[in-house]
């Protein structure tokens, strides 16, 4: 592209965006989505013209091209997401800390075999193969501590629910 013609672009850019805004916005209803929807188009359409060397039509091509942005976004999934303004400084706490002592309770009542099996099975997320490996047993071993351990475990929380 010329020096001309890379000026013309730059100023159609700079002279369409408020427009281009406004109409983002009343798509999107949001000024943050609608800015970002605007500095999509306008790098689609910098890019396009740059690309093919031609200016000519540019207002409906940046019309378009705002659209069928928009409209490609709302379908894709993780467009659907809720941002919010603040985060959280810290990170959530268990709703019912009394379940939580009541769990920890259960697991320290449980033989240290079960208990490690359901430690290592449940918080350390392995396999059965990693947790009989570490542990120094067969598999078949750990499936039945960790089936008793659960078994346990639910008496225990269905004992204190009753």
């Amino acid at each position: 592209m010329t020096r001309g013609a890379e000026a013309a672009l730059h100023a159609f850019v700079e002279g369409r965006r408020t427009a281009l805004f406004r109409s983002a916005f009343l798509l999107c209803g949001n000024r943050d989505e609608a800015d970002d929807l605007v500095q999509t188009t306008l790098v689609r359409v910098v890019l396009g013209a740059r690309r093919h060397g031609r200016l000519d039509n540019l207002e409906a091509y940046a019309r378009k091209t705002l659209i069928n942005t928009f409209i490609a976004g709302r379908r894709r999934f993780w467009r659907r997401e809720r941002p919010y303004g603040e985060l959280p400084d810290v990170a959530a706490q268990p709703t019912d800390r009394d379940t939580g002592l009541m769990v920890r309770a259960a697991l320290a009542a449980l033989p240290p075999k079960q208990r490690a099996v359901l430690v290592l099975r449940y918080w350390e997320d392995l396999g059965v193969t990693a947790t009989a490996e570490v542990l120094g047993m067969r598999e078949s071993t750990v499936k039945s501590h960790t089936a008793r351990g659960l078994a346990a475990l639910r008496a225990a929380v269905r004992e204190e629910f009753v």
